[in-house]
C-alpha cells in the first residue's frame, strides 16, 4: 500500500483529491493536514511514501514545508499541488528537489501518474508549465559542456533523466537493468556533486543534453 500525506487547507478540495487518489486500490491517504506545520507534525509521528503539499497554505506554505521534509526525511517523495502555474513557484520547488509540480485542475489519471512517477524516481511537471519554466533555467546562461568525466552511458542516462523518465523507462530505453540505472545515477550524482534527480534534470537541460 502506498501511504500518502495530503496537506491542503481547503477541505472540499482535499476531500476531492482524496477520492481521486483512493480510486487506485494501491494508494491510501493515511494523513491529512490543513497547513504545513500540521504536515510536519504528522511526519514526525508516521512514515509516508509521498507527501502532497498545496503551495499556498496558512501557518507554513508548501515551499517552506517541502524544505523541512526534504532535509529531515529525504526518502519521502514530495509533490507540490497548486492552481497557480507561476514560474517562480516552479523554479523554487525544483531547486528544493521535489518530485513534481502538478496543477489542481488536472484529472485523476494525471494525478495518479505523477504519484507513481515520483515513487519510481521520475520528475513530473505539467507540459505547459515545463514549456514556460525551462527557458527561464537557460535564460542568460552560456551554453555549457557536460563534465568530461561522464561516460557515454552516463550521458545517456542523464539525458533521459532530463526528459523526466523514471528508472524503469530508462532501463527499457537503453536495454539495461533497473539496478544498472540506479548504480549509474549514483555515480553521476557523485561525479557532478549534485543532491538528487531534480538537480540532475536541471543539469541536463543547462548542458544541452535535452
Amino acid at each position: 500500500m502506498i501511504r500518502i500525506l495530503l496537506a491542503e487547507d481547503q477541505v472540499m478540495v482535499r476531500q476531492g483529491l482524496k477520492m481521486m487518489i483512493e480510486s487506485d486500490k494501491e494508494m491510501k491517504v493515511v494523513g491529512e493536514a490543513d497547513n504545513g506545520k500540521e504536515a510536519i507534525l504528522l511526519c514526525e509521528k508516521h512514515s509516508f511514501d509521498i507527501v502532497i503539499l498545496d503551495i499556498r497554505m496558512p501557518v507554513m506554505d508548501g515551499i517552506e514545508t517541502a524544505k523541512v521534509i526534504q532535509s529531515r526525511w529525504p526518502n519521502t517523495k514530495i509533490l507540490i499541488l497548486t492552481t497557480f502555474d507561476d514560474d517562480n513557484y516552479v523554479l523554487e520547488t525544483l531547486k528544493i528537489g521535489v518530485s513534481g509540480y502538478i496543477l489542481k485542475n488536472g484529472d485523476t489519471d494525471s494525478l495518479l501518474r505523477s504519484i507513481r512517477s515520483a515513487l519510481t524516481g521520475g520528475l513530473s511537471i505539467e507540459d505547459h508549465v515545463a514549456a514556460k519554466v525551462m527557458p527561464l533555467l537557460l535564460k542568460n546562461e552560456e551554453k555549457k559542456v557536460p563534465d568530461s568525466s561522464l561516460t557515454p552511458r552516463e550521458r545517456e542516462i542523464l539525458k533521459a533523466i532530463g526528459e523526466g523518465l523514471n528508472n524503469g523507462e530508462i532501463a527499457e530505453r537503453l536495454a539495461i537493468s533497473i539496478g544498472t540505472v540506479k548504480n549509474n545515477t549514483s555515480q553521476i550524482l557523485n561525479k557532478l556533486e549534485l543532491r538528487d534527480r531534480t538537480q540532475l534534470a536541471i543539469y541536463a537541460i543547462r548542458h544541452n543534453l535535452v
